[in-house]
């Protein structure tokens, strides 16, 4: 049994929380108190009562540390590292995009383990969260990788390692990227079924692709026509959560996902002028 400590209690923490809780140790780290965690999942209502704290003053060292927040929230999430982190604890950032480590620069990147997560859930009220499908992890391969992965063995999220964790960021970034399409029409996945639109997505995902590959990923040129593919059988309904904070007026992970391209690329010399675009019409839309 470890000790975890899961810093955020929105969907995907709250999820993670009440799943990891029911074999480990768990403490939720949180803005204000909830009672205990209810997931409605496909196979039936998972309960669990984590230990909740708010006060970043009473945490105590654990042997992980999940940071599950927004990226913009990383200021609030570092507060409770101090009394979180022992010398030999580790934090697993499970957060979009692709700049994992940097967010948590007073932590030695060696200790740090970037997450992507497929994990399709939302949260109605605190401490109850709707989980659609089981959901993915993956994480680099390693020793610390091998660590992680193993917590969740008694849970259905399939967690994984990979020999490229480069490729695979850039490849989920290519997803999350082409969604600010819905955030600027307020249109939901079924926005894809417009050619117009679709052919932005595609050029969206062309300049991440050329981005990531700079960067060291490897992309296949498919992957474009891919991604509209893919919005297109997903339910015609589904949100994505850019669209979904910007519709209700909350911040937005707008440089984790399209701003992060803008800046990479400039630092290569390569023109994102969707993203660059997008990214400023929806930033402005929000003031």
């Amino acid at each position: 049994m470890s000790r975890i400590a899961v810093i955020g209690a929105g969907a995907i923490g709250g999820t993670l929380a009440a799943w990891l809780a029911q074999t480990h140790a768990v403490t939720v780290c949180a803005r204000s108190g909830l009672g205990d965690l209810e997931i409605e999942t496909p196979k039936g209502i998972l309960r669990a009562a984590p230990r909740i704290l708010t006060d970043p003053a009473r945490a105590e060292p654990v042997d992980w540390v999940l940071s599950t927040t927004k990226t913009y929230d990383c200021a609030a999430a570092a507060a409770w590292l101090p009394g979180l982190m022992a010398p030999d604890t580790r934090l697993a950032v499970i957060q979009n995009g692709v700049e994992q480590r940097e967010r948590f620069p007073m932590i030695p990147p060696e200790r740090i383990v970037p997450v992507i997560i497929d994990l399709p859930a939302e949260r109605t009220a605190p401490g109850r969260i709707v989980q659609r499908r089981e959901g993915t992890i993956l994480v680099p391969e390693g020793d610390a990788g091998d660590a992680f992965t193993a917590l969740f063995a008694e849970t259905v999220v399939d967690a994984a390692t990979t020999p490229d964790f480069t490729t695979a960021a850039w490849r989920k970034l290519a997803i999350n990227c082409s969604g600010i399409v819905s955030a600027i029409t307020r249109r939901a996945a079924e926005v894809a079924n417009d050619e117009g639109v679709a052919e932005v997505m595609r050029g969206l995902v062309r300049e991440c692709i050329a981005v990531g590959r700079a960067e060291g990923a490897t992309l296949p040129d498919k992957l474009a026509d891919q991604v509209v593919e893919w919005t297109r059988k997903a339910h015609p309904d589904s949100v994505n959560s850019l669209h979904a904070d910007f519709v209700a007026g909350r911040p937005m992970e707008l440089d984790a996902r399209n701003g992060v391209i803008v800046r990479l690329g400039e630092k290569h010399g390569i023109p994102t002028p969707l993203n660059r675009a997008l990214a400023a019409l929806v930033g402005a839309s929000s003031l």
